[in-house]
């Protein structure tokens, strides 16, 4: 007996240690195309409902409707990332110039820091309060926003076209497209049968992560481009400088749970008025309240309608910690990481509360 017991626990162990010794292998031979499996599955997962319809329409060729998809990934992605990675430096740039030129040397008039609204009256208090100096405040301040958009700019084409990678990388990631795609569906059902749960348990835990995911990513990151987006044309519109380095702003500080793009939009309209424009003012004012505002309370609903809800604070943290882990490709698995661990915490503890 105890030499049959004996032969079990080897056995065992030898089974558990060769596994991790292969999880460790696997993982060292895949670490280098980490992102790009990333970006693969990503986008294979929020396009496999349309890969189902395109082959229902195409008679059964996944094959044929992976290859279509795959083309249009390529399409979409290439073009306008690029063209704003190098649009965002280049007016980041030009905005540190601006805020130089205008800002930095002029003591009064129109130009001047305290000319602009809670700007001037902070630095007004700070001067009459403290023994610091207007003059030192400001060029602290433009030192430090200089410093910061030069930063930005600098970053700012590695953040939208590193969102791509390498030629090579990208050569992989839609090659990897095309079979996640075409095979996705048989992957994930033979995935699927390793995990020792009855199927409704798994059907049910399957269709909470995939509400979760889509949740996230088109109920509040296509929201919040949606949103920098249409701030960008409304910068353009009443020709304020710098639209795009804006427009990402306020994509980042729609994430927020208070302000939003209202912190983007708020202070122009106040610029604005500083100079005389009413006109101009007024009709971002409206802009921003109307259009860019209500598409958070309209849109972000109707594309979560049906799905998992998702807390604004989870997405934040998770877009700022994803971004600051893995890169590009965290501005999206951040979010997904945290939203699915709240969903599979609540499903836990709803699933408890049920057979209790």
């Amino acid at each position: 007996m105890s030499t049959q017991i004996q032969d079990e626990f080897y056995a065992r162990a030898f089974a558990v240690v060769a596994i991790a010794v292969l999880v460790i292998l696997l993982w060292l031979v895949l670490r280098p195309l980490a992102a790009t499996l990333a970006w693969a599955l990503l986008l294979a997962f929020l396009l496999q409902p349309v890969q189902a319809r395109l082959t229902g329409w195409l008679r059964g060729r996944a094959a044929a409707a992976a290859s279509l998809l795959t083309l249009a990934a390529l399409t979409v992605l290439v073009g306008p990332l690029a063209a704003l990675g190098v649009t965002f430096a280049r007016q980041a740039a030009s905005l540190v110039d601006r805020l130089k030129q205008n800002y930095a040397l002029s003591d009064v008039g129109p130009g001047s820091l305290e000319h602009i609204p809670v700007i001037g009256t902070a630095l007004t208090w700070i001067e009459r309060s403290t023994v610091l100096t207007t003059e030192q405040l400001r060029e602290w301040l433009i030192n430090g926003s200089s410093a910061l958009l030069q930063h930005v700019g600098s970053i700012g084409s590695s953040l939208f076209v590193g969102a791509l990678g390498t030629l090579v990388g990208f050569v992989m990631m839609l090659f990897l497209l095309f079979f996640f795609l075409r095979d996705g569906a048989r992957m994930s059902n033979r995935l699927l049968a390793l995990i020792p749960m009855s199927d409704a348990r798994k059907h049910g835990l399957m269709l909470q992560l995939g509400a979760v995911t889509r949740a996230v990513v088109f109920g509040t990151l296509l929201t919040g481009v949606l949103q920098g987006a249409l701030l960008g044309i409304g910068f353009a519109i009443v020709h304020l400088p710098s639209p795009v380095v804006f427009a990402v702003i306020a994509a980042l500080l729609s994430l927020l749970p208070i302000g939003g793009t209202a912190l983007v939009w708020v202070p122009a309209v106040l610029y604005l008025l500083t100079q005389g424009r009413y006109g101009a003012a007024i009709f971002l004012a409206l802009w921003g309240a109307l259009l860019v505002g209500l598409m958070d309370n309209l849109l972000k609903p109707l594309l979560i309608s049906g799905r998992a809800e998702v807390p604004t604070l989870a997405v934040f943290l998770g877009v700022i910690g994803g971004l600051s882990a893995f890169g590009p490709i965290g501005t999206f698995l951040g979010p997904v990481l945290l939203a699915m661990t709240i969903a599979l915490l609540r499903w836990a503890e709803e699933h408890r509360s049920v057979h209790a």
